[in-house]
């Protein structure tokens, strides 16, 4: 009945049961927190009925279903948080819309996952791409290690690049002086043979 309310906050109780679809009644609310409780059930529709929302809270919950789409028609919209819980299926969402948002959080729930042909995995929304079955893929650790490894040697290319680089000069300038080492070597050899040879006739002559 309080359709002048504009914030209302109950996170962290110990509130159960479904969240009531009369809450679609609050027309004016702007604020709303049900966090940290024991909800379970849907995401009720009735939140559509809600233009102003601009902050909602659903986060440690036990929600289940699928993420309504019309979450993506309130206009106003700018924090939403849907983390831990037990949401499954596809994000609704397109990048647009998220990238509007300046907070949105979906991790904790294991079961849901994002298109990656629509959402970009530079987001990191703590939840991984669909399958063609619309259910959640995780890649193997290793490889994303790996690739980690990868991209953080990209960022550090500059770095890299000197070391190795120099690395390649000096295995570029071992051989060389090496070679100059034998040469002047054999040069040595050779003028003192000739310097001997040069000698023994000049004792001969005498």
């Amino acid at each position: 009945m309080l359709e002048s309310l504009e914030s209302l906050n109950l996170s962290s109780n110990k509130l159960v049961g479904e969240i009531p679809s009369s809450i679609g009644d609050l027309i004016s609310l702007k604020n709303l927190s049900l966090a940290s409780n024991s909800f379970s059930g849907s995401i009720p529709d009735s939140f559509s009925s809600v233009p102003d929302l601009v902050h909602l809270d659903l986060s440690s919950n036990q929600l289940n279903g699928t993420i309504p789409k019309f979450i993506s028609q309130l206009k106003n919209i700018k924090y939403l948080n849907l983390a831990n819980n037990n949401l499954h299926g596809a994000v609704p969402f397109n990048q647009s819309f998220i990238k509007g948002l300046e907070v949105f959080k979906v991790g904790g729930n294991s079961n849901l996952c994002y298109n990656h042909s629509i959402l970009s995995s530079k987001l990191k929304l703590g939840i991984s791409h669909c399958d063609k079955y619309g259910k959640p893929v995780s890649p193997p650790a290793a490889k994303d290690s790996s690739e980690d490894d990868s991209s953080d040697d990209d960022y550090d290319d500059s770095d890299d690049d000197d070391g190795s680089s120099k690395h390649k000069k000096d295995q570029h300038h071992g051989p060389n002086k090496f070679v100059l080492g034998v040469a002047i070597a054999l040069s040595s050899i050779v003028f003192l043979i000739v310097f001997l040879i040069v000698c023994s006739k000049c004792c001969r002559g005498r």
